[in-house]
């Protein structure tokens, strides 16, 4: 079955009406953007002559990013430093229409921030500023206590994991209970070296990479039909024995994805993209798409259909981005002969 773009339109008429809570890692995204015409005398590295610089929330916020792009709602849970960058993610999420009632500031912890520097549609290197974050039993109560009130106002729940603190197991136990008490959808993208017990959530996104991480395989090469590729058919088998998922879809890259439903066969959705210039944040559409079109009535296939189209969308932009509406039925349209 191949969703068709009469039924995309449809499912995506019900965004606006959808709230979603993303709980995750908040950051900052900087791109500084130039051109490079010589080598250092210093060393042997490129000298960027800067042309101009962006900042854009990152990290789990660029999940609420793509939400609000999509049509729909989006409110964020996460932790933030009490310092300049807390102060301009927090201006630049609640600027875009994100709810912030469960972003609580720290007094010791440094907000997140990762900078790129890209020459000639490249990035030649990325800075990043972090701390683990290490909260008080009190802190995590109250972070708790906020998430609880705001799944219980939401049609959905993503838990996007960058390793850096701020899922930990206390705030899974939380999410998944209010959640199936509320009776919606959550979505879980993994950090492969993180250990967390999800049973009860409703999908799974790791990439390939993290899926042979988190499953304790070593990862050899992939092949062009992955419903043959027998070592990602057993990690696909080890991984909903372990998070025990309702589903689980491991994005391929260039092999598009495998959506792996409990009971049932493995499915390959083809890729969609055309060009490829940057992946970055790739994982952040795939599971805001799909979540949001789960909670809006699709199918876990039509879900992972549409997701795999957004993200042939934002693969073919540099940069942290998003896909909207328009250009994901655009993007649809365009391969009508392949639906």
């Amino acid at each position: 079955m191949k969703i068709t773009v009469e039924r995309a339109k449809d499912i995506l008429s019900q965004a606006d009406t959808k709230r979603l809570l993303v709980v995750g890692d908040l950051m900052m995204d900087r791109f500084v953007y130039g051109t490079v015409s010589r080598i250092s005398p210093e060393a042997p590295v490129p000298v960027v002559k800067v042309t101009h610089e962006k900042s854009m929330p990152g990290g789990a916020c660029n999940v609420a990013s793509n939400l609000l792009a999509l049509g729909g709602k989006a409110a964020m849970a996460g932790i933030i430093g009490k310092d300049a960058v807390g102060e301009e993610l927090k201006k630049q999420l609640s600027g875009s229409g994100v709810t912030l009632d469960a972003v609580i500031k720290n007094e010791i912890h440094p907000s997140s921030v990762k900078t790129r520097i890209v020459a000639e549609r490249q990035q030649v290197v990325r800075v990043d500023r972090e701390e683990y974050l290490q909260l008080p039993d009190s802190e995590i109560a109250m972070f708790c206590k906020r998430i609880e009130t705001e799944v219980s106002k939401a049609d959905g729940v993503i838990i996007e994991d960058y390793g850096k603190g701020t899922v930990q197991q206390k705030v899974v136990d939380t999410i998944l209970k209010a959640a199936t008490a509320a009776d919606i959808p959550v979505g879980y993208d993994p950090k492969d070296d993180h250990i967390l017990k999800m049973e009860g959530v409703t999908v799974v996104t790791p990439n390939r990479k993290e899926a042979f991480g988190s499953a304790g395989i070593t990862e050899g090469e992939p092949l062009n039909n992955p419903l043959e590729d027998l070592a990602l058919i057993e990690v696909g088998r080890i991984l909903e024995d372990k998070w025990k998922a309702k589903h689980t879809l491991v994005t391929l890259g260039p092999h598009g994805m495998l959506l792996c439903n409990k009971g049932a066969d493995p499915q390959h959705i083809p890729t969609r993209a055309r060009e490829v210039f940057d992946v970055s944040g790739a994982g952040d559409t795939v599971i805001a798409t799909y979540i949001l079109a789960l909670a809006c009535g699709a199918t876990f296939l039509e879900a992972a259909e549409l997701s795999n189209f957004a993200a042939g969308v934002v693969v073919g932009k540099l940069g942290t981005a998003t896909c909207n509406q328009r250009e994901l039925i655009r993007y649809m349209a365009s391969h009508a002969e392949e639906l």
